[in-house]
């Protein structure tokens, strides 16, 4: 077997705020490009898109069995957002001004397509319903940026690889 391809991480994840997006599954170009949209992925640190999966276990006991057998559960994704923190200057904190407490919208990312690349019809994108939680500042340490962590919490079903479709 020849090792498979992989795709570096650095410069292939493109985030962003969407405001509305009317079909989840099927985003228009229109809705991620609206001027309602926001690019947040230069402002979001290097290890700063944390996304999590959860999956409880259904137990699956029989009489005529000693062993337990089980079954998929409840599941849930959670989000956390760290990203840098500049309130002098609102064109370079447009990320903390986009997201204040209680904001809904979605959250759409693209991944292994270079972050440069605009959004094109058939693109696909990961897309999170969420409402922002509490900015938290963190604490400064040297030689690194002023940064914010956020939960984002998610509030209908995400949607993985869902299909850009044109408008």
């Amino acid at each position: 077997m020849s090792q498979p391809v992989a795709v570096p991480a650095d410069g292939n994840l493109r985030v962003f705020y969407v405001q509305t997006i009317a079909t989840p599954e099927f985003p228009q170009l229109a809705e991620l490009n609206a001027g309602t949209s926001k690019d947040v992925s230069c402002y979001i640190t290097g290890e700063g898109f944390q996304t999590t999966l959860e999956e409880q276990v259904t137990t699956d006991d029989r009489l005529c069995s000693r062993a337990t057998f089980e079954q998929p559960g409840r599941w849930q994704k959670q989000m956390t957002l760290s990203y840098v923190y500049n309130m002098d200057d609102p064109t370079n904190n447009v990320m903390y001004l986009t997201l204040p407490y209680l904001t809904t919208g979605f959250i759409v990312a693209r991944w292994g397509v270079p972050y440069e690349q605009a959004w094109a019809d058939g693109d696909l994108v990961d897309v999170y319903p969420v409402k922002a939680g509490k900015p938290m500042k963190n604490a400064p340490t040297a030689n690194s940026m002023l940064t914010v962590t956020q939960k984002m919490f998610i509030t209908g079903e995400s949607i993985d690889d869902a299909l850009v479709g044109g408008s």
